[in-house]
Order: structure tokens, then C-alpha cells, then sequence
């Protein structure tokens, strides 16, 4: 975790979210100022693998399969609700494309202190998990009743980790199923695949905000894909890093047959 201190420091005025929704436009009265929230890339992990000593994706009840590659969600870090950026601090991130400022409002309404600000997020978080596994082997053709996914993510919030997650949960129980070499099936072909997306039972991918944020976060930790709302291209496409490719979508089954295509099944790649 050392590669994150610098935007974790000091973490007791950090929230790690996995999407702010974004609504109001930044505007500074004369002798009124706004009460702000600055965001900046937050951690991205590894669905595929361990997060603070805990597997994010536990299966029991079904063989599941080694995989390769990464499928990596990604979040944005914001200054808490009780913390008032100094004037310095808000001008240097508005001059900062790594950063954002935007009204505190527009992340925690109704002036929600800490523990309701984690309160809400936690229940977005649980709510994304249970749709992300109730998608995943309903595209499998599996039973809830026997196949039990238990998700852990500590100290993060949000419902945009959803499509990252029905795709972890997949690639551990089938993978694209195509045994190509070299790629053992897997959906990343064994790559480092980042992405966002809110996710619901039915398998459609919804908008989640703060994507020219996370694509920087995806970046930095070694993503060359990045998957993202279809609606949100023109956000994703603000400072894209350099070598990252943005793939669209609007379903798993797009986000999933993208993959594929990916490793060079004849098929066509979306892009922005």
C-alpha cells in the first residue's frame, strides 16, 4: 500500500469512494464561498485477488478456476464531509488535471457527517454486491441456492464497483470458456483490465460518475483497458492516460464479448 500514501495522507480526511455523483457546477459568490470537496484518483483492486489480507471474491458450492490477469475496480478519494479545504489547497487543485473541486453538496447532500456519509456508501457497496453476484450466475446459468459468493471490500463505499465485480465472480467460475493458449480462458487473456460500472440483477451497466478520475487510478496501476458506462465516454475520454483504451459499455454481455474480442476473436472492439 506504500505506492498510496500520498493520496491516502492524511487518510483521516479521505473517503474512498467508488463513485460521487457529480451534479452541481463549481461557482464562487462574492463574499459567499462554497463549502468544497476535493477528489482525486483513489485505490484501484484487484477483484481476481486479495484486498488487506481478505479474498474480494470467496466461492464455495461450484468448482471455481485459477485465473490470470486482473480485473481491477477503481474509486475516487474525497475529503470527508467535516473537512474544510483551505483556500491554497482548492486553488491548486483546480489548476491540477489529476484533481477535481466541486461542491460538497454534490457528494454528501443534506450535510451527512462521517458515519452517515459511510453509512450510505456501505449500503451502495452491499447492494452493488448482491446485484453483481445475482447478474454473474444468472449469465452462467447457476443457481443462487447452491453457488454462494460472499464479496469483501474493506473501507470502501459506492455501487460502482459492480460490473468489476459480476466479471471477477465469472472469470473464477467459467472464464470466456475459449482455452485459447496462453490465456487459459480467462476474460483478461492476462491483462490488467480496470474498469467502473454500476450493475443491476439484469445485467445492465449504469453511469456512476468520476471516470476521468478513475481512469488516472487504472492507469497508475498498470491498466491497459478500461471499461466504462457507454454514457460516460466523453468524461472518460477527458486527460485519458497515455496507452489506456477505453471500451464502452452498456450490458455485461457487451462488456464480456468485448473481452473476448479483445484476445482476437474476430470480432470487433467498441471504443469511445
Amino acid at each position: 500500500m506504500s505506492s498510496y500514501r500520498s493520496w491516502l495522507a492524511p487518510r483521516r480526511n479521505r473517503l474512498i469512494l467508488c463513485a460521487v455523483l457529480v451534479a452541481a457546477p463549481i461557482a464562487v459568490a462574492v463574499g459567499a464561498p462554497l463549502p468544497f470537496t476535493v477528489l482525486e484518483p483513489g485505490i484501484s483492486v484487484n477483484t481476481l485477488g486479495s484486498y488487506q489480507g481478505a479474498e474480494v471474491i470467496t466461492i464455495t458450492g461450484h468448482p471455481t478456476r485459477h485465473t490470470e490477469g486482473q480485473l481491477r475496480m477503481t474509486t475516487i478519494a474525497a475529503t470527508l464531509p467535516n473537512y474544510s479545504p483551505p483556500l491554497s489547497e482548492v486553488v491548486s487543485a483546480w489548476g491540477n488535471p489529476n484533481k477535481a473541486v466541486v461542491p460538497r453538496n454534490s457528494v454528501y447532500p443534506s450535510g451527512q457527517s462521517v458515519s452517515q456519509a459511510n453509512q450510505v456508501n456501505q449500503q451502495a457497496m452491499q447492494q452493488s454486491q448482491e446485484a453483481a453476484t445475482t447478474a454473474a450466475l444468472d449469465y452462467l446459468g447457476l443457481s443462487s441456492s447452491q453457488v454462494k459468493v460472499d464479496l469483501k471490500l474493506a473501507d470502501v463505499g459506492g455501487p460502482s464497483a459492480g460490473l468489476m465485480f459480476t466479471l471477477g465472480i465469472i472469470d473464477e467460475l467459467h472464464g470466456n470458456g475459449s482455452g485459447k493458449p496462453g490465456a487459459a480462458g480467462d476474460l483478461t487473456g492476462g491483462a490488467v483490465v480496470a474498469g467502473t460500472g454500476e450493475i443491476d440483477d439484469s445485467g445492465d451497466v449504469g453511469a456512476v460518475g468520476g471516470v476521468a478520475l478513475k481512469t488516472k487510478a487504472a492507469a497508475r496501476d498498470g491498466a491497459t483497458v478500461f471499461l466504462v458506462p457507454r454514457s460516460e465516454c466523453t468524461d472518460a475520454e477527458v486527460n485519458t492516460p497515455k496507452g489506456l483504451r477505453l471500451v464502452p459499455v452498456n450490458t455485461l454481455d457487451q462488456a464480456v464479448k468485448a473481452l473476448e474480442a479483445l484476445q482476437g476473436g474476430g470480432a470487433a472492439v467498441p471504443s469511445c
